[in-house]
C-alpha cells in the first residue's frame, strides 16, 4: 500500500524523502504537503528585512569544497536549496553545521564521491559541484541538474569551459563524468552570457595551473560575491563584475569567513508586493544599486520609491500606469522578477507587454493568474496584460519558484482567499515568507493538504 501510494504521487512528493510516508489510510489530515492561503485586500505596512541571496548561496556552498580548512558563511537564507546542498556536501564527506543562518563547512575529509542522482536532481545549482569537485579532485561524477523547468537550459558553456581547462567530459547513463590529469589555465569565450557557466569555470580555474581568462562573462552581483569568497580563501581573481574575468591559479585555498550579499530577487519581490498592496513599506538590508532596473520601471508606473544606503521605501501607490518590460542579463531587468511584476501590471490602467528574452517558457503562471480574473494573453515570448482588473481569490498552483512569487503578489491584491499549492517551489527561494508578510499585516498562513485535495491537485 505504501509503495503504490508513493508511486502514484511521486511527482508531488519527490522533494520529500520517501521513507517519511505513512500508509494511505492514515494520511488524511497529516500529509506533509501543504498549501498556502492568502486573504487578500489587507494593506501591507511596516518593515521587512531581506535575507542572504539564494543565487549566491547555492554557488558559495559548493565553493567551500575547494578549501583545505573550515569555511563559514554568514547570513545564509533559510531555504530548502541550502538544506539539499548541505546534504550533498555531507555525502562526499564534509562536516557541515548550521546555526542561526550561519553555515560552517569543514572540507578536510571530503573525497570525490559520485553523485549521480538523488538530491542532485532536485536543484538546478547542483551543477556547481562539477566545477568545485573538478577543481579540487580533478574528477567528478554528477547527475544532470534539476530545479524549476523554465524551458531548455543547456550546460554546454560549462562543459566548453571545463574542456578548455583540460578536462575530459562524458555523459554516461544520465550523469556527467569529468576527469583531468591536471587543469591548465586557458582563454575561454562564452558564446552566450551565462551566470552558471561563469561561476562554474571560476570554481574549476582557481586551482588550475596558470592564468584563465573568461570573456563575455556574466556581470551579476552574485558573481562578485563568489569571487569575494574565493579571494578571501586565497584565490587571485580580477575583473569580477565586468565581462572579462582573469584568474591566476594557486596551489591551494584556505578557510575563511564570508557574509552573503542581500537577495536582490527577494528584495524585488517585496518591493513589487508593496507597490501592489502596500501603504508604506520599508524593505531593509538591500543594495539599491542591484535593484535599479526594477525601481526605474516602478517609477515609470508612478510609484514614488525612495532609496537610502541599505533601504528602499515604497509608499502607497495610486493610478498606476502601464509599462513594457524586456528581461535582459544584468544590469537589465531580471528574468526572476518578470513573473511577480506581471501580477502587479494587472493593476495598471492600460495595456503592457512583458517580453522574456532569457527564458521564453517562463509564462506558466499566466494560466493561474487567469483563474484569478487576470486579463493576459501570451504571444511567443511575450505576455500582454490588460488592466486594471480586480483579481479574485482562487485555487492555483505554483509551477516554479518565481511563478509562486507571482501568485503570492496576486493573492495579496485579490478579493477573497487564494489557495496556492506547489509550495516546494516557493520554499526553494524565500526565507520565512509567511512570517515576513504577516509582519507587514498580510493575512497569510499554511495548511496541510488532505488526501482528497492531493488527488484533486494531481488531476489538474
Amino acid at each position: 500500500m505504501i509503495e503504490s501510494y508513493q508511486n502514484r504521487y511521486r511527482s508531488l512528493f519527490d522533494f520529500v524523502a520517501l521513507d517519511d510516508f505513512t500508509p494511505y489510510k492514515s494520511l488524511k489530515g497529516i500529509v506533509r504537503v501543504e498549501k498556502l492561503l492568502i486573504e487578500g485586500g489587507r494593506a501591507l505596512k511596516g518593515t521587512v528585512k531581506i535575507s542572504g541571496a539564494k543565487n549566491s548561496a547555492v554557488a558559495l556552498i559548493p565553493a567551500t569544497i575547494l578549501a583545505d580548512s573550515p569555511v563559514t558563511i554568514e547570513c545564509l537564507p533559510d531555504i530548502s536549496d541550502v538544506e539539499l546542498l548541505k546534504g550533498l556536501l555531507e555525502d562526499i564527506g564534509g562536516k557541515v553545521t548550521i546555526n542561526d543562518c550561519e553555515m560552517t563547512v569543514d572540507p578536510s575529509n571530503m573525497v570525490s564521491t559520485p553523485l549521480p542522482s538523488g538530491r542532485v536532481k532536485k536543484l538546478r545549482a547542483s551543477y556547481y559541484l562539477m566545477g568545485a569537485m573538478l577543481g579540487k579532485f580533478k574528477q567528478a561524477t554528477i547527475g544532470l541538474p534539476g530545479g524549476c523547468y523554465l524551458g531548455p537550459r543547456p550546460i554546454d558553456q560549462h562543459i566548453k569551459g571545463f574542456e578548455a581547462l583540460g578536462a575530459v567530459v562524458t555523459n554516461e547513463q544520465g550523469a556527467i563524468h569529468l576527469r583531468a590529469e591536471k587543469l591548465v589555465g586557458a582563454r575561454i569565450y562564452l558564446d552566450v552570457v551565462s551566470v552558471g557557466a561563469t561561476i562554474n569555470i571560476m570554481l574549476a580555474a582557481v586551482l588550475a595551473e596558470g592564468r584563465t581568462v573568461i570573456e563575455n562573462a556574466a556581470k551579476e552581483p552574485e558573481i562578485i560575491d563568489v569571487a569575494t569568497l574565493l579571494t578571501n580563501m586565497g584565490a587571485i581573481i580580477k575583473g569580477a563584475g565586468t565581462d572579462v574575468i582573469r584568474i591566476d591559479g594557486v596551489p591551494y585555498l584556505h578557510g575563511c569567513r564570508h557574509t552573503i550579499i542581500p537577495d536582490r530577487i527577494e528584495a524585488g519581490t517585496y518591493i513589487i508586493a508593496a507597490a501592489a498592496a502596500g501603504e508604506g513599506v520599508i524593505i531593509d538590508n538591500v543594495i539599491p544599486q542591484h535593484l535599479e532596473s526594477l525601481t526605474a520601471k516602478l517609477r515609470e508606473m508612478g510609484v514614488e520609491i525612495e532609496t537610502s544606503d541599505d533601504q528602499v521605501f515604497v509608499p502607497k501607490s495610486y493610478g498606476l500606469k502601464p509599462v513594457d518590460i524586456k528581461t535582459l542579463v544584468y544590469p537589465g531587468f531580471a528574468t526572476d522578477l518578470q513573473q511577480p511584476f506581471t501580477s502587479l501590471l494587472s493593476r495598471a490602467n492600460g495595456t503592457a507587454v512583458v517580453t522574456d528574452t532569457i527564458y521564453s517558457a517562463r509564462f506558466k503562471h499566466i494560466d493561474e493568474l487567469r483563474r484569478m480574473n487576470a486579463s493576459i494573453k501570451v504571444e511567443s515570448s511575450s505576455a500582454i496584460i490588460s488592466g486594471p482588473v480586480q483579481l479574485h481569490g482562487a485555487k492555483v498552483k505554483a509551477s516554479d519558484l518565481r511563478a509562486g512569487a507571482a501568485l503570492v503578489v496576486a493573492g495579496l491584491m485579490a478579493e477573497g482567499v487564494t489557495e496556492i499549492t506547489g509550495l516546494e517551489h516557493i520554499d526553494r527561494g524565500y526565507t520565512c515568507l509567511v512570517e515576513k508578510l504577516s509582519g507587514l499585516g498580510a493575512r497569510i498562513w499554511r495548511e496541510k493538504m488532505t488526501v482528497e485535495e492531493i488527488e484533486e491537485l494531481e488531476s489538474m
